[in-house]
């Protein structure tokens, strides 16, 4: 996908957008969808994998009564790029959970205000 079509594509998304491009209320939703672009832009998948996917994690929040707002939308966002990895099989489960529980360990464990890191990563 060129950089154009991206931007196309993206326009036609309720994502969040000013002029310089999409706006996030949190640090982690910018992570979630440059980690989604990127793996795109390296080849791992096509963008309509990687479109049907998300679109179906929106279904699936609009019939639960989610999907609106940021938050969710990156919840959305997170969960299709999640499934997609598992799909491609890039991360073993076994591995992805105890990446899922180390992420949470080091975020339960980490004072206000400060970075999260993982141990052994700082």
């Amino acid at each position: 996908m060129t950089d154009q079509a991206m931007i196309d594509a993206l326009a036609n998304t309720p994502i969040p957008m000013d002029e310089d491009g999409p706006v996030f209320d949190e640090p982690w939703q910018a992570q979630a969808f440059a980690m989604t672009v990127q793996m795109h832009e390296a080849g791992y998948f096509e963008w309509a994998e990687w479109a049907d996917i998300f679109g179906a994690e929106i279904e699936k929040a609009t019939r639960q009564g989610r999907g609106c707002g940021n938050s969710d939308y990156y919840m959305c966002w997170l969960s299709a790029f999640e499934k997609l990895m598992n799909e491609k099989q890039f991360v073993s489960e076994p591995e992805r959970n105890k990446r899922k529980q180390d992420w949470l360990d080091a975020h339960l464990h980490t004072p206000h205000g400060e970075p999260v890191m993982l141990k052994g990563r700082e």
